[in-house]
């Protein structure tokens, strides 16, 4: 209370706040943390995925403990920020975010937060945002670089402006086959949360409307300053096409111990497999490539083998969420 533009009312502003948080990775969980403690009275958590040992590295909510129950990431993530300050409110929502449970997971919140790990999500809170006059605030960490941006519908540049089209499916890198720092998570989270914090406070007008992009272990810092593109088809001609496409679906494989994913996009086969080899023994095969990652994700055998049409069969699971964190995880998705 004693911070400039903070004060009493500051405070009470902020007690009465609702936001969302969209992934509970390491985004999320920093991002998480630092609203707890600024008193922002309600965060709902949203993620479908459960802690893994492998989180912990980044993932500052989490613990061993949470790791060997196998815990749904809200569900711990909650337990954690209950004890840091119980006055908050947290609704978990352990759920899969689409185009057809977005109007429902986000209603109600006067801030979104992005800690996803995925282009298709971005994407569709992007569209979500400027539909309906949401602030969101971007963020992405991959191996030592960062980047993060603020979209105030109505005044600014969305994402859009910004990279008009997702990356081809397999073509960037992830978490899991490049790594994430630390570090890197700490600045962007911290980024998100200040700007996020200002137009809470009700100061839009201190917001910094650029691309931030950072890499750690380069050294290097820019900040990129746009307009909004005159032909973007989101917040200039209002055409929302990913919140608008149909929810992905998949199926498991009777009596094969294996889901199918429907393909999203095309693939390029042959960057996909320089992306996997990193984390997977990978076999690339003329219209398709078979990929075993290094260590098991749910306990059994698993590998998976993907098409240049960008479907996808996960053998070890019967799990569709399941399926579809594995293909988010390795190709990000």
């Amino acid at each position: 209370m004693m911070l400039p533009g903070v004060g009493d009312a500051g405070q009470a502003r902020l007690r009465k706040a609702s936001v969302a948080v969209v992934g509970c990775g390491a985004l999320g969980c920093t991002i998480a943390d630092l609203l707890t403690r600024a008193g922002v009275g309600s965060i709902t958590l949203i993620d479908r995925d459960i802690v893994e040992w492998s989180n912990l590295q980044r993932q500052s909510l989490f613990d061993e403990r949470d790791s060997n129950e196998g815990l749904p990431k809200v569900v711990a993530a909650q337990r954690r920020l209950h004890a840091v300050n119980g006055e908050v409110s947290i609704d978990p929502r352990c759920a899969d975010l689409h185009s057809g449970t977005i109007d429902d997971l986000l209603a109600g919140a006067r801030v979104i937060f992005d800690g996803t790990d995925n282009f298709p999500t971005r994407y569709l809170l992007n569209d979500f945002a400027v539909r309906d006059s949401v602030p969101l605030f971007y963020g992405g960490v991959v191996g030592w670089r960062g980047m993060a941006m603020a979209i105030l519908p109505g005044m600014g540049p969305c994402l859009r402006c910004a990279f008009d089209e997702p990356p081809p499916l397999g073509s960037a890198p992830t978490c899991d086959t490049a790594g994430v720092a630390g570090a890197a998570v700490a600045i962007v989270a911290s980024v998100q949360v200040a700007e996020g914090l200002k137009v809470l406070l009700g100061h839009e007008a201190r917001v910094n409307p650029t691309l931030l992009d950072f890499d750690l272990f380069e050294n290097t810092r820019r900040r990129l300053t746009f307009a909004p593109r005159p032909d973007c088809p989101c917040c200039v001609h209002r055409r929302f096409d990913h919140a608008l496409a149909p929810p992905e679906t998949g199926a498991a494989l009777c009596g094969q111990n294996a889901v199918h994913l429907p393909g999203a996009a095309h693939c390029d086969l042959a960057r996909a497999a320089e992306t996997l080899r990193a984390t997977c023994d990978v076999r690339l095969l003329p219209f398709m490539l078979r990929a075993t990652p290094n260590e098991s994700t749910f306990g059994d055998p698993l590998d998976f083998t993907l098409f240049a049409d960008g479907r996808m069969i996960v053998r070890g699971t019967t799990n569709i969420e399941a399926a579809r964190a594995i293909r988010a995880r390795y190709l990000g998705g």
